[in-house]
C-alpha cells in the first residue's frame, strides 16, 4: 500500500489537493482511502459529505474516514487517560475539568495519525491519503516517534523496575494514585504503537510527503523550513503542489500585480525545491467544492501521470568510506551550518537543527569512531568519523 501526506501552512488548500488527488487516483482504479488528521476536518466540506468516525464509501474505489481525535484516545489509551484523571482529581480539580486536561497536548493527533498504522496493517487498499494538519502540527507528530523510541529504550526500563520497587512505600508517604504495571504496560503499548507507526513512514518505498504552497513569501518560508526539517528525521517529499496560480495574462491591474509577484516567487520555488518535480493548478473560477472540481483539479494536478507514484525517490540520509574516513550524509536543503549543533553520548548522535532534534542510532562502524569534523556540502550535512 501505498501512503501519501499532503500537508502545508494553514489555508493553502492542501485539503483540497489531498482530496483531488483522492479522486483521481480512484478515477484510475485504485482503491482509495483518504483520511483527515487535521483538527479542523474540513476534509467532508471539500467531498460535500457528512462523514462519520468510521470510513464512508465516497463513490466506486474511494473511502473517506474523518477521524475523531477523542475517540481514537478513548479507544486506545483508555487506562492511561483513567489514571491521568485521577491524579489531576485529587488535586483538586472538578472532576469535568480533569477528565479534560487528562489528555497532553497533541496526543489526540497521535492518536489520528495511528490510522496510518491501521490501514497499513490491514492492506485492504492501494493507496492511503493522509490529510494532515498544518506544517507545524505535523512536523511535531512525526517528530515525536524519536522522542518516544529514546524514552522507551533508555528511560522506560529503569522507571518501571524502580515504581516496583519504591510502590509500597510511596504510596504511604504521597496523596497521588501511583501508576499501576497495567498502567505502566499500557504506556509501552502506546511507545510501541507510535514506533510502529515510524517504521510505516520512514519507509519510502510506500510513503512519500507531498508540500502544498501558495506563491508568497511566508508560504514558501514555511514549506522550506518543513522540507528541511521532514529531510533531516528521513522522510522523503516527492512532490511540490503550487496552488491557486493566477494567468499569466490579465487585463484587471490588480490582479496582473499579483500575477507578476507569482512569477517571481515561481522562479525561487524551483530553484528552491528542484530536483522534486513541481505541480501547477490554477486559481479556479469557482470553488473546489464536491467531486466534480475535485476530479477537474485532480486531472489538472496530474495529467495522464498516476498519483500514486513516486515521483521522487532520493534517500534522505547514506553513508560511504573516503579512505580511511566514513561518511554520514543527511540531507538538510536550506540549513547553514551556524544553525546546526552535534553531540554524542555512546552510540548515539544528536542533531539539533532550530527547535527539532533528532536522535541517530550509528551503525557499529560509526559508533567506534570519534566525529572528526562537518560541513554542509550541496544541501547535505556530511559528518567525518575516524579513528
Amino acid at each position: 500500500m501505498r501512503v501519501l501526506l499532503f500537508t502545508g501552512k494553514g489555508g493553502v488548500g492542501k485539503t483540497s489537493v489531498a482530496a483531488a488527488t483522492a479522486v483521481r487516483a480512484a478515477e484510475l482504479g485504485h482503491r482509495t482511502m483518504i483520511i483527515s488528521t487535521d483538527p479542523a476536518h474540513s476534509l467532508g466540506d471539500s467531498l460535500d459529505l457528512e462523514l462519520g468516525q468510521s470510513a464512508t464509501q465516497v463513490r466506486q474505489n474511494l473511502w473517506a474516514h474523518e477521524v475523531s481525535a477523542l475517540h481514537e484516545t478513548e479507544r486506545h489509551w483508555q487506562k492511561l487517560h483513567d489514571y491521568a484523571t485521577k491524579v489531576f482529581a485529587t488535586q483538586g480539580l472538578d472532576d469535568v475539568v480533569a477528565e479534560e486536561v487528562a489528555n497532553p497536548p497533541g496526543m489526540d493527533e497521535v492518536a489520528s495519525l495511528m490510522w496510518i498504522k491501521h490501514y497499513a496493517e490491514r492492506d485492504e487498499h492501494d493507496l492511503l491519503v493522509v490529510d494532515c494538519a498544518p506544517t507545524g502540527e505535523t512536523l511535531q507528530l512525526l517528530m515525536f516517534p524519536d522522542a518516544a523510541r529514546w524514552w522507551l529504550e533508555k528511560i522506560f526500563p529503569w522507571q518501571r523496575r524502580a515504581m516496583k520497587v519504591a510502590r509500597p512505600m510511596l504510596r504511604r508517604m504521597v496523596d497521588v494514585p501511583l501508576p499501576s504495571d497495567e498502567v505502566m504496560a499500557s504506556l509501552q503499548d502506546l511507545v510501541l504503537d507510535i514506533e510502529g507507526m515510524k517504521k510505516v513512514l520512514i519507509d519510502t518505498s510506500v510513503t512519500s510527503v507531498r508540500l502544498v504552497l501558495n506563491l508568497e513569501k511566508m508560504v514558501i518560508k514555511e514549506a522550506k523550513r518543513a522540507f528541511t526539517y521532514l529531510s533531516l528525521f528521513g522522510y522523503v517529499t516527492d512532490a511540490v503542489i503550487v496552488n491557486r496560480r493566477l494567468p499569466a495574462k490579465i487585463s484587471d491591474p490588480l490582479l496582473r500585480s499579483w500575477s507578476d509577484i507569482q512569477k517571481r516567487y515561481q522562479q525561487e520555488v524551483e530553484q528552491s525545491f528542484q530536483p522534486l518535480p513541481i505541480f501547477q493548478v490554477p486559481l479556479f473560477d469557482e470553488e473546489v467544492v464536491g467531486e466534480r472540481m475535485l476530479r477537474k483539479m485532480g486531472q489538472t494536478i496530474y495529467g495522464s501521470a498516476d498519483p500514486s507514484q513516486r515521483f521522487y525517490e532520493g534517500s534522505s540520509q547514506r553513508m560511504e568510506k573516503v579512505g580511511s574516513e566514513y561518511i554520514l550524509a543527511l540531507k538538510v536543503p536550506f540549513a547553514d551550518k551556524e544553525a546546526i549543533e552535534l553531540s554524542r553520548q555512546d552510540g548515539e548522535l544528536f542533531v539539533t537543527l532550530g527547535n527539532y532534534r533528532r536522535d541517530i542510532s550509528l551503525p557499529r562502524v560509526l559508533a567506534s569512531r570519534q566525529t572528526l569534523g562537518a560541513k554542509i556540502e550541496d544541501g547535505e550535512l556530511k559528518i567525518r568519523f575516524g579513528k
